[in-house]
Order: C-alpha cells, then sequence, then structure tokens
C-alpha cells in the first residue's frame, strides 16, 4: 500500500514539475536592445532661399544707385545676369565693364548694352528689369506738417493718398488745401498743387494725384 502510494505522489509530482517548465516556456521573455543597430534619424531638409521678389516700376522709371537690375540676354544665358548699380552709378557685366546706367530708363540701358555686346554677339536682344528698387529715384518724400515725415518706396499707381495714409495723416497745424508736389520734369523742377482738405473731407479724387519716383509732397503748417 505504501509503494503504490509513493508511485502516486512521484507521478503528480512529475506532472507538475512538467506544467512549470510549459508555463515558463509560453512566457514571452523581453528582447534586449541590439548594441550594433543604429537608428538612422533622417537630417531635415535644406531650407530653400526665397527668390528675390521684383517691384513693379513703371516703364520711364529712372536707374539709381542702389538699385538692382537684371539683364537678360535672348538665347545667350551665359551673358544674363543681376548686378547692382554701384555707387558711382555704373554696371558690369559679362563682356560689358562699367556701363553708366544712372539716370537712365530700364529701355535705354538695355540699348546702350545691345550696342556693346554687338561687337561681339550677331544681332543682340537685351531686356533690363530692376528687381530691387532703392536708390534715392524710386522714393517718394513726405514732409512738412504730417504725422510721419519720411520717403516711402515708391510703387507703381502709387498717389497722394497713399502716401499721406502711410505717414499717418496730416498734423493738427497742417495746411492740407495749400499742399504741393515738387517734381523734376525734363531737368527743370516743377511745383503742382493738391488740396489734401477735399481729398480727406470730401473724397476728391480729382485731387489724388499719380506720384512718379523722386517726388516730394510738401504739406505746410497753417498762417495763425
Amino acid at each position: 500500500m505504501m509503494k503504490l502510494l509513493n508511485i502516486c505522489n512521484s507521478k503528480l509530482f512529475l506532472a507538475a514539475s512538467l506544467c512549470g517548465l510549459a508555463a515558463c516556456a509560453s512566457t514571452p521573455q523581453p528582447q534586449k536592445p541590439n548594441p550594433t543597430r543604429s537608428t538612422v534619424v533622417a537630417a531635415p531638409a535644406p531650407a530653400t532661399a526665397a527668390a528675390p521678389t521684383s517691384v513693379p516700376v513703371a516703364a520711364a522709371y529712372i536707374i539709381g544707385p542702389g538699385d538692382t537690375v537684371q539683364v537678360f540676354v535672348w538665347r545667350n544665358p551665359e551673358l544674363s545676369s543681376t548686378v547692382p548699380v554701384r555707387p558711382d552709378g555704373k554696371v558690369s557685366t559679362p563682356l560689358v565693364e562699367d556701363m553708366v546706367a544712372v539716370g537712365k530708363t530700364p529701355t535705354q540701358l538695355a540699348r546702350d548694352i545691345e550696342k556693346v555686346l554687338g561687337e561681339y554677339v550677331k544681332s543682340p536682344q537685351v531686356n533690363v528689369i530692376v528687381t530691387q528698387p532703392l536708390s534715392a529715384f524710386s522714393q517718394v518724400k513726405v514732409i512738412g506738417q504730417v504725422v510721419k515725415p519720411e520717403s516711402l518706396p515708391y510703387h507703381e499707381g502709387m498717389t497722394v493718398l497713399d502716401a499721406l495714409l502711410s505717414v499717418g495723416g496730416l498734423a493738427p497745424y497742417a495746411a492740407g488745401n495749400r499742399a504741393k508736389v515738387v517734381r523734376m520734369q525734363g531737368g527743370k523742377e516743377i511745383q503742382i498743387d493738391v488740396n489734401l482738405g477735399k481729398i480727406l473731407d470730401k473724397g476728391d479724387m480729382t485731387q489724388n494725384l499719380k506720384l512718379q519716383p523722386g517726388d516730394v509732397i510738401v504739406v505746410p503748417e497753417t498762417r495763425f
């Protein structure tokens, strides 16, 4: 009888041991990190430089020092370039050195460059674009009795009202009805009367004169 009990106990112990081993085998083991595997982090894409913005200018725009011009030679990309107008008023492009640019319109400068390139290229066709008008010739000045007298960058279609709003309007003692626009025309200074009071108080747009690069708006003080 004792022998039979010992045999039963041995079988139960063996069965329990086998169940324990099976449970251990089924339990997932945590994976150790592989030291040889490296995580690759993608480098951020390089920032793309913004293309220079081109400010529209009138066909009669007069080039001045500080402007940047794009010289495009048709069918000759190696002769095309974008260059600044130097303080001496000149530009240099491939095959064209020290060309006077100040005081010329883009069309006039293009024709002058064509004459020089004609010595090297058959029938060159040149187009000149002012991409960054930064010279004093491309500014409009507002002086006198306004809130913030300053120089403003000129843009195509700019009017007296545009300039006046940009400087904060008239000062308390401004004589807006006696304002003037001083302009160089044909090498001579002319003065154009502008009644700012009619523009601001009555909405009279006949007084809203279109400006040109280099204009100076003068707002005098009220007479007491």
